[in-house]
This record gives structure tokens, sequence and C-alpha cells, in this order.
């Protein structure tokens, strides 16, 4: 409870000095908190604005797919690999070595090859989602006891149960770990996505108010885009506390 205190404390101190320093300023670029309600509401009618619903369930959909091809391509290797040690020990390198290049570097590739339609950034969110869960699946593995599995097999048990008694509660706070990062920058990849290139999705509608100066209904996508997130982060964080938890 102290924390949730705290953490409203912050908030609303940093959302006061937004409001003394904003209203010093030209109002035109310097939007005060206390006028975002009235200006979210008026953007369901705005005229200058793509009609906002269709475009949010837009990118909900394809942070849906980035992340759910994320998860089965990133479990699917990383299991491969950590199970099969020495195909492990050969591609991991490789693996972290694309993970290290910024991944902005990709997406005029995956605009190249897929278009300005959903699918690159469908490709994009996965790209960013995929390379977490890999990881976080080898650390998990090699995280395993051995002495655990060399126990679990002498009293007979079989490779399945095995992976399923020992191996994946041993590893699944890892995992989960990777899972939680792999979805925020699923999300990430999406909106940057949108933002550099696109014909629709809420990042479109983000670079359309930028452009016809719309301050005030830019900086209301801006708060909500950043809530979304914060939101499906802490829903990563409930999921990977229940996992410690169980694991425990």
């Amino acid at each position: 409870m102290k924390v949730v205190l705290w953490r409203a404390a912050v908030l609303l101190a940093v959302l006061a000095a937004w409001e003394a320093v904003a209203a010093r300023l030209n109002p035109i670029l310097y939007i005060r908190p206390s006028a975002l309600p009235g200006a979210l509401l008026a953007m369901w009618r705005v005229r200058e604005l793509p009609p906002l619903p269709e475009h949010v369930g837009l990118t909900l959909g394809e942070i849906g797919a980035a992340y759910a091809l994320a998860v089965a391509g990133g479990l699917w290797l990383g299991f491969l690999l950590g199970l099969r040690r020495t195909v492990g020990r050969v591609y991991e390198p490789l693996l972290a070595a694309l993970y290290a290049i910024p991944s902005v570097v990709w997406y005029p590739s995956l605009m190249l090859f897929f278009g300005l339609g959903p699918a690159s950034k469908i490709a994009f969110g996965f790209l960013l989602g995929f390379f977490p869960v890999v990881l976080a699946v080898l650390a998990g593995i090699r995280q395993v006891p051995a002495s655990l599995v060399t126990v679990a097999v002498s009293m007979g048990a079989r490779p399945p149960t095995v992976f399923r008694k020992v191996m994946l509660p041993a590893m699944a706070s890892t995992m989960v770990g990777g899972l939680r990062t792999g979805l925020a920058l699923s999300v990430v990849g999406v909106l940057v996505g949108e933002i550099l290139g696109s014909k629709a999705g809420v990042g479109y509608v983000l670079n359309y108010a930028y452009g016809l100066l719309m301050t005030k209904e830019y900086v209301v996508l801006v708060v909500l885009i950043a809530a979304a997130v914060l939101a499906i982060d802490a829903a990563g964080a409930l999921l990977e506390a229940r996992v410690r938890r169980w694991a425990g």
C-alpha cells in the first residue's frame, strides 16, 4: 500500500510541476495537463483527425499478432537450442550479436519486403520481441541445477516428466521475465513502425496530429500510449509475480 501511495504522490507532483511550467509558456506548444481531458473528448469530434477507434483496433491486432509470433518462435528456438547444448553454444553468440544491432536498422528492409501495411509492423514487433524470449529460455535452461535432473532421472522419471516437474519450475521465473520484456518490445516495435511509415494505426494518427500542429491531440495520444504501455507492463509484472510464487 505504501508503494502505491508513493507512486501516486510522485505522479501528482509531476503533474503539478508540469501544470506550473506549461502555464507560463506558449499554450500552442506547451500543453497543460488540465487541458488534456477536454482535448481527449474533443478528439472524437475533430474532423481533421482520422477516426480513432478503428486505428486503435488495428494497432491492438498488430501487437497481438507480433507478440504471438514472438512467443511461439522464441520458445521453439530457445528450447531447441537450450536442450541441445552443442547446437546452443554454436548459435547463441550469433543471436546475441543480432540482438545487439540497433533495431531501427531493420525497419527499412521490412518496409521494402512487406510494404506500408500491417505486415511490416507485425514483422518489426515480432523481431523486437523474439530475441528476449529466446535468450531468456536459454538462460533459464542453463540455471536448472544438473543435480535435480540427475536425481529425477535416477528415480525413473521419463524426459517429459523431468521437463515438466523439474526444469520448467526451475526456469519459469527467468522465462517469464523474458516473455514480459518481449511483450513490451513488441508493443514498442509496432508503434515505432507505425510512426516511421504507415497508412493506419495509432502511430499513424500520432504522426498525423504532429504534422498538423494539433498539439493538444498529439499530447493526448502520447499520454494514452504511455498509459497503455504501463498497463501492459503492470499486467506482465503481476503474471511474473504469480509464476515466481508457483515456481518457489
